[in-house]
């Protein structure tokens, strides 16, 4: 498999009047084509700075990051859809502001609204949407400007826990349809074992790579049925124990 992203003993620290502060210590890992990696660890271990180095946004001070950045999207906390925009003009925004926006871009993302449900209701603004096709908005916006590598910062989070389940195994099952690779952000547990391929253990700041696990499910399983597998149970003990031995 080949790999589109690779850290080589990556470290980052934050800089402030009061000193430094490490975030990152270390780190190497890579990402294949079309895997779904997850990193899981405690609050202030450093798993959204990961992702900023990532993107580019903050650069390393130690170590080496290779891959593509311009074939990267970005998936946030929240949905940031601009409500005086229909949810057709919402997915545009990205080739708008890439330039990138011709007759076939458009044909493209009406064939990402169509195969997923929500062409339907592209003249709807986004307060006329529930909260999980506000998610499936976001990420079709993510996807129309066809990256390789979608990064995934607890896109979920915003939302109750039913909601959450039903967008988590949606969102997971179109990444997977489209033949992504994802780097997913999370402190749910459950959510990385039902939705990853592999998953990284941070320990507490600095955060440094303490486990991999990779999982191994049946590929036709979606994220809720493999929440009803005793493989998930037995991968939730693990990953609860290892948690649990972090001290924060």
């Amino acid at each position: 498999m080949k790999n589109i992203l690779e850290f080589r003993q990556v470290c980052y620290a934050y800089h402030s009047m009061d000193g430094e502060v490490p975030a990152l210590e270390n780190i190497t890992f890579s990402v294949g084509e079309k895997e779904f990696l997850v990193i899981v660890g405690p609050s202030g271990c450093g798993k959204s700075t990961l992702l900023d180095l990532i993107f580019g946004l903050i650069r390393p001070e130690h170590g080496e990051i290779d891959g593509d950045r311009n074939t990267i999207g970005y998936m946030l906390q929240k949905d940031h859809l601009f409500g005086w925009r229909t949810i057709e003009k919402n997915i545009l925004l990205g080739l708008e502001i890439q330039h990138k926006l011709t007759p076939e871009t458009h044909a493209y993302a009406m064939e990402l609204l169509e195969k997923y449900g929500l062409y339907e209701f592209r003249k709807k603004h986004p307060n006329e949407l529930s909260g999980g096709m506000r998610q499936r908005t976001a990420l079709i916006r993510t996807l129309v400007t066809k990256p390789d590598l979608l990064l995934l910062d607890e896109p979920f989070s915003a939302l109750d826990y039913q909601t959450r389940l039903n967008v988590a195994d949606d969102i997971g099952s179109i990444i997977r349809k489209e033949e992504k690779s994802a780097i997913l952000v999370t402190h749910d547990l459950s959510e990385a074992i039902s939705m990853g391929d592999r998953i990284i253990v941070l320990s507490a700041r600095p955060g440094t790579i303490v486990r991999t696990l990779s999982l191994a499910f049946d590929p036709s399983l979606s994220s809720l049925q493999r929440r009803e597998t005793d493989t998930f149970k037995k991968y939730f003990s693990e990953l609860w124990k290892e948690m649990n031995n972090i001290v924060p």
